[in-house]
């Protein structure tokens, strides 16, 4: 991102609160110089500071960093076009989320090559901060909304060539462990810079701690599309729970899991492990109908996604301010708390997970930040300085 806080006048913007990542101002304020945050304080700025914005009876978080979606607004990643790419970004850059990883589920290896080819310019021009290969080297037994038929396990050749066509777009991919030749993938993708995550996988524990051992560092939707904890198999979930070294990700819809069972996960991993993401499909911030999810139909029905014809979760129709609002409401804080909290699982988190710039409001970042009203419902949103929703 250029710098460009030298030529442009500083902006600041007030509210009631203000949440950094470490800490809440009440009142608060954040100055703006460019495309970056420049200074952020408590109080109200010192007359003369500089143009001043005033939010009124609002909170201002950071903008939301969403590592797994595939899509939305009626496009999905898997079309690996610009004009996909604009419309699922802006249908969720209007719930306030300012960076996002592009998802794309399993699909054959000619296919997957042009969807990665496709997509690699768009990562380089901004548009998304980097591709999510969930598949296709995953357990036939833990599918969940992946087509059956293009499953395999990792091929080095294969690897090489999506490496290749990327150029770097890659940033994370999902794999099974327990599958012939993963372990040597994990170390691949590690050497490449890529985020091994375990998902969709029927792993025993010891296969899970082999991968972690490789290098795997994230666990994709845990619990979801994952073998059960069992008092004598704990099983994928309690090995990416127990390392330190792990970040698991959790699909807060209030479909894919039951709030004690994210609250006990949030204890368990505490505070700077976990992180809420939509698995949003095309159809977020759509009507109920069908949809295609790579070449699988699925219908959406009250809002929640199934493959058609099977009770399947077919990922979500989230976006993530309503995630945010789930993790204020079932994190297990309350007040101030319960905001940094939030704030943590949908910016910070994440951002670290898969080092992006954003996830706090602090000198020298990016001047991403979403503005909620008293009901924590987006209000405005801010993205590189500039203003891409409301406020």
């Amino acid at each position: 991102m250029p710098d460009d806080t030298h030529d442009a006048a500083p902006t600041l913007l007030t509210a009631d609160a203000v949440v950094t990542g470490t800490d809440v101002h009440r009142p608060g304020w954040v100055e703006i110089t460019g495309t970056q945050v420049t200074n952020v304080g408590a109080g109200r700025p010192a007359p003369g500071a500089g143009e001043v914005a005033d939010l009124g009876a609002t909170t201002v978080v950071p903008g939301f960093v969403d590592m797994h979606s595939h899509g939305g607004g009626g496009a999905a990643f898997t079309d690996a076009t610009p004009e996909a790419v604009a419309t699922a970004t802006g249908l969720h850059r209007a719930h306030g989320t300012t960076r996002m990883m592009a998802s794309l589920v399993s699909a054959h290896p000619d296919e997957l090559l042009r969807e990665v080819a496709g997509l690699a310019p768009v990562v380089q021009e901004g548009a998304v901060c980097g591709i999510h290969l969930e598949g296709p080297w995953m357990s036939p037994g833990r599918l969940g909304a992946h087509d059956l038929g293009t499953l395999r396990a990792p091929d080095p050749a294969e690897i090489d060539r999506l490496l290749e066509a990327a150029d770097g777009a890659i940033r994370m991919i999902t794999l099974a462990p327990e599958l012939p030749g993963a372990i040597n993938a994990v170390h691949r993708f590690v050497e490449a810079g890529v985020v091994v995550a375990v998902g969709h996988t029927d792993a025993t524990y010891e296969e899970a701690r082999a991968a972690i051992e490789a290098g795997a560092r994230v666990g994709t939707h845990l619990f979801n599309a994952m073998r059960p904890v069992d008092h004598r198999e704990p099983g994928p979930v309690v090995a990416l729970l127990e390392d330190p070294r792990v970040t698991v990700e959790m699909i807060t819809d209030g479909v894919h899991l039951h709030p004690s069972v994210y609250a006990l996960a949030c204890a368990e991993a505490g505070p700077d492990r976990v992180v809420v993401v939509t698995d949003a499909m095309s159809a977020a911030g759509m009507t109920d109908g069908r949809y295609l999810l790579g070449a699988l139909d699925v219908d959406v029905v009250d809002g929640t996604a199934r493959v058609a014809g099977t009770p399947t979760i077919a990922g979500s129709t989230a976006t993530m301010d309503r995630l945010f609002r789930f993790a204020v409401a079932h994190g297990g804080h309350e007040g101030d708390a319960a905001l940094l909290h939030a704030v943590r699982q949908t910016s910070t988190n994440p951002a670290r997970a898969v080092g992006v710039p954003g996830g706090a409001l602090v000198e020298g970042s990016p001047a991403d930040l979403v503005v909620l009203d008293a009901d924590l419902q987006v209000r405005g949103v801010m993205a590189a300085g500039a203003w891409v929703a409301g406020a």
